[in-house]
Parts: structure tokens; sequence; C-alpha cells
């Protein structure tokens, strides 16, 4: 190991290097300026940072067990949803918990739960796997048949819910719904509770390594009042309550874990392109985490690029980080049916948006089946969602990227200015293997990666310098 790390000083010690002009631009690799897709955000929306610096991006997968409680909870999360992940080149995972599990009577919270997220979070671990743990609530929680906030903690003042068993999203817009959510933002005892329930949840987990970041809550929603628009009433729900409710939760988690990173979420309408009504979150480590779907698409439809859904999204998701100075991580996206004949041409566009200003995100979900599922029963990724599988800077020791992806010819490039540290790109597996080239005053250990094997390939730079790393499919031993 130690052999291997000579060339490594060398290169820090070295004082008369001299840089490498940059390659011409007919190898595909976007010009000095031009925006950095697939490498950090831009637009006014700043990137994630790691405590070294690196601009870091997060790619990767919920990860979730809606069906089991009680003391069949998380059972059916194992060892086996990390290991594909990284094996598939993916280093994030969303980890749905749910607060009936935690809490299941007032007060009396679960350590066998708590037991079992830690589980899960030493394999993430021990897969090298960045876990973001997600407060989830479906239709608020099981008083209406899902999953979030105990029943215990739901009021409804009588009003009426009819189930939509074909329709889950409608029953958000059932009267009984709506007004548990204001008694969960209003009453005094609700605040404490919720607010208790994130506590013990950063007391457990502060420090764990795999723990990146908390997510406050999933797809918060709220009471329409009478004549009012669903923008209108989303913004207003943003503004007036969900940033105290954020705020509120933030002072909890800080008041016994300083350092983890908080996701915010807007309401789920920013999907239809509603720019979000959050004011500032007084926290210096907040990431603003909406999800991105679309409404035509969840219900079957096939995606249309002449609608200017993608594009209008963009316009709204972006203007809170803009104003408010923070990054950017989308924590749901994914549409039900991969298989119409434009879903080829929806991942492309997809992706290509959110790499121009997010620093990552989470796909919805990593498990082996049907549905919403990534892979199939034998672990093979289901049609186009192979095309979330692409190399990336998982964490970059440098400015001003420009990185390009060609998926048809297997040939991946990145260029930046080289700061202190390593850089970690995150490498697929492809039939033929990888072969990497850096050009510039920069090293690296990792040459060759083996046909069907993933690998985080380290380079190390002079700091300042013009670095580019192309990775080619094909290699050989």
């Amino acid at each position: 190991m130690y052999r291997r790390l000579l060339p490594l000083l060398a290169l820090l010690l070295c004082t008369t290097l001299l840089e490498a002009p940059a390659a011409a631009r007919a190898d595909g690799l976007p010009p000095p300026g031009a925006p950095a897709p697939a490498a950090a955000p831009g637009g006014g929306v700043p990137p994630l940072t790691d405590e070294r610096g690196r601009l870091l991006t997060l790619r990767g997968w919920n990860v979730e067990d809606k069906a089991n409680r009680g003391e069949a909870a998380l059972s059916a999360i194992t060892e086996r949803h990390f290991r594909d992940l990284r094996a598939h080149g993916f280093g994030f995972a969303r980890l749905l918990v749910f607060w009936d599990d935690l809490e299941p009577r007032p007060g009396r919270y679960s350590h066998a739960y708590l037991d079992r997220i830690e589980r899960i979070l030493d394999w993430a671990h021990r897969h090298r796997v960045r876990v973001l743990i997600d407060a989830h609530q479906d239709v608020f929680g099981p008083a209406f048949g899902h999953r979030g906030i105990p029943a215990w903690a739901t009021r409804t003042d009588g009003l009426p819910f009819t189930p939509h068993p074909d329709d889950w999203f409608a029953e958000y817009f059932e009267p009984a719904v709506q007004r548990a959510f204001t008694h969960l933002y209003e009453d005094a005892d609700l605040r404490r509770a919720q607010q208790r329930m994130w506590r013990t949840l950063a007391e457990r987990f502060r420090g764990h390594p795999a723990v990146f970041g908390y997510d406050l809550i999933n797809e918060p929603m709220g009471e329409l009042r009478p004549g009012e628009d669903l923008a209108a009433a989303a913004r207003r729900i943003e503004r007036e309550q969900l940033t105290p409710m954020y705020n509120r939760l933030a002072r909890a988690v800080r008041a016994v874990d300083r350092t983890t990173r908080l996701f915010v979420e807007p309401t789920p309408i920013v999907g239809e392109g509603v720019p979000t009504g959050l004011g500032r979150i007084e926290d210096p480590r907040v990431v603003y985490a909406p999800h991105f779907y679309n409404t035509a698409m969840e219900a079957g439809a096939d995606y249309d690029p002449s609608a200017g859904w993608i594009e209008a999204y963009e316009a709204a998701a972006t203007v809170y980080p803009r104003a408010h100075g923070v990054p950017v991580v989308v924590g749901e996206w994914g549409p039900l049916n991969n298989a119409l004949p434009n879903m080829g041409r929806f991942y492309r566009d997809a992706l290509a948006f959110l790499a121009r200003y997010g620093s990552g995100w989470a796909g919805y979900v990593w498990c082996y089946g049907g549905g919403y599922c990534a892979l199939d029963g034998q672990g093979r990724f289901r049609l186009n969602k192979e095309r979330t599988a692409a190399p990336y800077a998982e964490a970059l020791a440098g400015r001003d990227p420009r990185a390009a992806y060609d998926r048809d010819r297997g040939t991946y490039r990145l260029a930046y200015r080289a700061r202190p540290g390593v850089t970690e790109l995150s490498l697929p597996p492809h039939p033929g293997g990888w072969r990497i080239a850096v050009s510039g005053p920069a090293w690296s250990p990792d040459r060759v990666v083996r046909p069907g094997r993933s690998a985080v390939v380290r380079v190390l730079a002079r700091p300042g310098a013009a670095v580019e790393v192309t990775a080619r499919a094909g290699a050989r031993d």
C-alpha cells in the first residue's frame, strides 16, 4: 500500500511540474466557461461540499420497507440493497423511516426499531454508501391507511375521509387529512412531540459514519382555504407553516447534533412548476430537497418533450436555492411506467437537467420486482433504468469542472482546476471494463477497471493545475 502511495507523495512534493495545456475541444468536452453537467450545479445554485471543501455529487436511490410494521419493521431491507447499490456505481441512499414505528405510543420509543435502523446504517457504511434518513409520511399516516405520523398524533375534528384506492395522492385533499396537517403544524403538544421524535433520532445516530443528512419530513402538505387555488395554498402553507416547522425541528436536532445536514422539502406542488413559498431556514447546513414528479406521467401518460414540463420544473425548483444560497439534492424521482415509447428520451432529458443545477438525486425506488422498482427479480435493471448508472465525480477536489459522457461510445471526460485533496470518480460496471487516463500534473493508482466491475477511481493533482481525466470503456487486462 505504501509503495503505491510513493508516486502520489512525490507529486505533492514536486514543485517543478508544469501545467499541461488543456486538450483540444474536439474531444467532445464542453468548452471552458460552459455549464458543468454531471459534475457540479450552476446557474447561481451553490454546490454541496464536504468538510474538506470537495464538491460532492450524490447519486443513488430510495430504500424502503413500507409493508412491514412493528416487530417486522424494516425487515425487507437487507445488506444486498447496499451491496448492489455500490456494485452499480451508486453511493447514496435515502432511507425511509416512520414515526409510527419509532413511537407507537406517546413518549414510548421503540429501541428495537432504532437498533434495526442502526443495523441498516452499518450495512451502508460497509459498502461506502452515504445515507439520508427520511422521516417519511404518505397521506399523513396509519389513521388513513398509510405510513408516517402516528394515529395518536392524528386529529381530524371529525371531518370526513374517503379512500381513493386508484389514486392515493387524491387522499391528501380529503378534509380529514388536510385538517390533520393543520393540527400537526399548529398544536403545541404535537409540535413538541415531533421535535422530540427528531431529537431522539439525531441523538442516536449523530456521528454514525454512514449518516449524511436528515430529511425532516417527506412531501408535506396542508389545508386549502375556501376559494384558494392549489398554487396559492402551497405557497402559503410553505411560508406560514413549513418554514416555522423546519426551524423548530432544526433547533431540536442541533441541540444534540451540530453537524449533520438538514434536508427540507417544499410541498409536492413544485412538480407543477410552482416556485416554493418556503422562507429561510436558520441553519448553515441546509439542503433543498424537492421531488421531481409529473402528474400526467404518474397517472400513466408517456413523456411529452414538447410540453416543456422539465423546463418549467427547473425554473421553479431553482428559485429557492438561488435566493437562499443552499445546494439542491432531488429526493425522489422516476416514473412508474418506464416502457412507454418516449421514456428513453425522458431519462436522457431528466438526467441532463438534474446534473445542470443539482448536487445529486435519489431515484425511486431500489427494490427487486415490478412497479417503481429499479431492478427486476433477478437484480437486472428494468427498461431505461440502466441509464441512471453513469460515471460521475462523487467527490471533486477542484473547481470549474466540465464533464461529458458519451454513453454510445463509452467515454467519460472530466476537466477541472485542481485543489488540495483526492478526487473520487464513480464508474459503473461495463462489459468491457474501463481504462483511465490522466493528463496534467496529476496521478491515479487506478488505471484499469475489470469488465463487469464498478470502481471508485482516485485522482490527486497539484493544486491549481489544469487536469483532465478520461475513462474509456473496453479496457483489457
